[in-house]
């Protein structure tokens, strides 16, 4: 598509539908760019670690603060565990687009790079 656009342009520079399709073209090509990079950049592994690092500390201070207690009940700490567990898969299934329960369909991408490839058949 770079090389027709830069073809129509060449034979003539003055023409302002030749410009504007440029810069269009440009903004696409800036949009997938970005689009991948989302796609494709992951959360460092060193933040996996604080996060688990915090459930690790959050859930020892739930069993030590259960164990000083007269009253033993285990709810709070089973449904502490759960939240903390729930949001720690929650980041990292959001971290991972084509992977797990929240997936990111490609269709629309590829229904749009067909349709462009119709037009220049």
């Amino acid at each position: 598509m770079w090389l027709q656009a830069k073809a129509v342009v060449a034979k003539d520079p003055g023409m302002v539908p030749g410009g504007i399709y440029i810069q269009v073209l440009n903004d696409m090509i800036d949009a997938q760019g970005k689009r991948l990079a989302a796609v494709r950049n992951q959360m460092p592994h060193d933040i996996l670690l604080v996060l688990f690092g915090i459930a690790a500390v959050a859930s020892a201070f739930a069993g030590y603060t259960s164990g000083i207690e007269a009253r033993r009940s285990r709810w709070p700490i089973y449904i502490t565990g759960l939240l903390i567990s729930s949001i720690i898969l929650l980041i990292l299934d959001l971290d991972r687009p084509n992977a797990g329960f929240i997936r990111i369909s490609q269709q629309p991408m590829i229904d749009t790079a067909d349709s462009i490839k119709s037009f220049s058949d």
